[in-house]
């Protein structure tokens, strides 16, 4: 008998736990984190202690109490023993903190089955992030083409374009027939065709469940449904306004959306520009260049890329101010007096936490900025707020500019009508009730219940 239990990513977007059992076979689809955890109880410097985490974490119910599943080490103070993992594996599909972070809990010998270019983005962000530890497993890497033997389970991962490389669906061949789920996806990005890809084969499956994201999925969308040709243009147009007034343009995104970065680096080639990152983009883009099948640009050669260093303890650019992961990249570094001097010659990737910069670049009025993220979800969003009060002191001109990194409400039901599922479980979404509106073959799941396929 094939059954499902969702763990997480029930009503709200993130945090993707799902548990597919067929017969003696259990694996977890995604274990991440969702991004309100803990917010009830958790908050600035009041976090659960790192001696008792599981037990801080299970007391709120903000994971799963499940024997045979986590670190033996981290479950003391809990009420489970610790014993062998009693799980077949967990299938990741792709490297955002919702789908992956809380594989730092799980149990070392638990395999962990990733995409090649999730595991580069994973090591890229433990070696360069002092919070992000995703510990020790076996991990066992694949691509699109593989087949994957878990258990009695006959694995499929295919390839889907979203705000990140290396993002997977997954057709999973049970004793009762395919199950389908979708991971993170989208139709309008760079890659569209490998998300054709992916429904053609989920639809060949003829799956008896589909489980599916539904970030979009909402009475109206605030969101401009714009497509990554249409970013470059709008940043290209940006750029030449600012040529005419000797400008730098200043832009924010997603740190680990590569398909932005090079719509960015694009513009500023077109433009006669150079696009400024900083380390930690630096670091990321040399592992990414390891992969063959992505097309991005070395920052240890690459003329069109420099590297802008803040100032540290010194406050004088020694070596010794930095990481070791970062002085591989001092030779690429750009100063505050060059961009000063020569505005007009760069693309500088500003992120939020780096705004203090400012004080030292101090941009001219009017310069532009590109907040190339998704909106900001109101005026009750405090980081919002803070984000245009520099540009309102520093007199900077707004720009917004995305790519979603998801499927529209349109584009999601006419992708669920070409699967043709028997049964559609929506996750990652806060309105999972307006799926009954569109498909009859809905199944609104609920935290912890079992489903029977």
């Amino acid at each position: 008998m094939v059954s499902l239990r969702f763990y997480g990513g029930v009503g709200e977007i993130g945090g993707n736990k799902i548990l597919l059992e067929d017969g003696d076979t259990k694996i977890w689809l995604d274990f991440g984190q969702s991004f309100t955890m803990g917010c009830d109880y958790y908050v600035g410097w009041l976090q659960p202690r790192s001696s008792s985490i599981l037990a801080d974490l299970f007391e709120f119910n903000l994971l799963p109490k499940i024997a045979g599943l986590y670190d033996e080490e981290l479950l003391e103070g809990t009420e489970i023993e610790g014993e062998p993992p009693d799980f077949d594996g967990v299938l990741i599909s792709h490297a955002h903190a919702d789908h992956v972070n809380h594989i730092e809990f799980l149990h070392p010998d638990l395999p962990v089955h990733a995409g090649a270019g999730t595991k580069l983005f994973m090591e890229a962000m433990e070696k360069t992030s002092g919070f992000v530890n995703y510990g020790e497993h076996d991990y066992r890497c694949f691509r699109t083409g593989d087949r994957l033997r878990i258990g009695s389970l006959d694995v499929e991962p295919v390839h889907v374009d979203h705000s990140i490389p290396s993002a997977y669906g997954h057709i999973i061949h049970t004793s009762e027939g395919a199950v389908a789920y979708t991971g993170d996806l989208r139709a309008h990005g760079p890659r569209a065709d490998m998300t054709e890809e992916f429904l053609e084969k989920a639809a060949d499956a003829k799956p008896i469940a589909l489980i599916t994201e539904g970030t979009r999925m909402a009475a109206s969308d605030r969101r401009k449904n714009l497509s990554e040709a249409e970013v470059l243009m709008g940043v290209k147009g940006i750029c030449e306004e600012a040529d005419r007034d000797g400008k730098m343009v200043l832009f924010t995104q997603g740190p680990r959306d590569m398909d932005r970065l090079r719509t960015f680096y694009s513009a500023a080639r077109d433009c006669g520009r150079r696009v400024v990152v900083n380390p930690k983009t630096a670091h990321l883009l040399l592992r990414l260049v390891e992969d063959e099948y992505l097309d991005l640009p070395d920052p240890t050669t690459d003329e069109g890329l420099a590297v802008y260093f803040r100032r540290k303890r010194s406050g004088e650019y020694l070596e010794k101010d930095y990481y070791v992961w970062e002085r591989e990249f001092l030779d690429r570094r750009i100063s505050v007096e060059e961009l000063k001097e020569r505005p007009q010659d760069h693309i500088f990737n500003l992120g939020f936490t780096h705004f203090a910069e400012l004080v030292d670049i101090r941009p001219e009025a009017g310069t532009p900025f590109i907040y190339s993220m998704s909106e900001p979800f109101g005026e009750e969003d405090l980081e919002a707020r803070v984000m245009h009060n520099w540009l309102e002191h520093f007199d900077l001109r707004y720009h917004q500019l995305h790519a979603s990194g998801h499927m529209s409400r349109e584009e999601l039901v006419d992708a669920i009508a070409r699967i043709n599922p028997k049964k559609v479980f929506p996750v990652h979404t806060e309105h999972p009730e307006m799926f009954h509106k569109y498909l009859a073959c809905t199944v609104q799941p609920v935290l912890g219940e079992t489903y029977h396929l």
